[in-house]
């Protein structure tokens, strides 16, 4: 199903909201977002790995494996990148802090 720019910036907006409200679902569909592309993001494999990294920490194992899987595919820095991200995104939202796994 195809949808306009302006449903998929307001279906993206509103996983984002959800995703601060600690949903790991949401979390989780911004990982598969931006890792194919879909929702109107461009492809960003350390954006992809921030959202992975937040939904296992909320408790998808889902989210863990696809974390896993696309680390395979990112460089070190990348992988580092990608979880100073989440740090910064727990700590901008209020949601606690955990070890996040590479």
């Amino acid at each position: 199903m195809a949808y306009s720019m302006e449903t998929a910036r307001f279906l993206m907006e509103g996983r984002m909201r959800d995703a601060a409200m600690g949903c790991a679902q949401a979390r989780f569909d911004l990982g598969v977002a931006f890792s194919c592309g879909t929702g109107g993001v461009e492809v960003d494999l350390i954006e992809a790995h921030k959202w992975f990294n937040l939904a296992a920490l909320a408790g998808s194992d889902e989210g863990q494996a696809c974390r896993a899987e696309i680390a395979d595919e990112m460089t070190a820095r990348e992988i580092a990148e990608a979880q100073r991200q989440a740090r910064a995104w727990l700590a901008r939202t209020g949601r606690q802090t955990a070890r996040l796994a590479a």
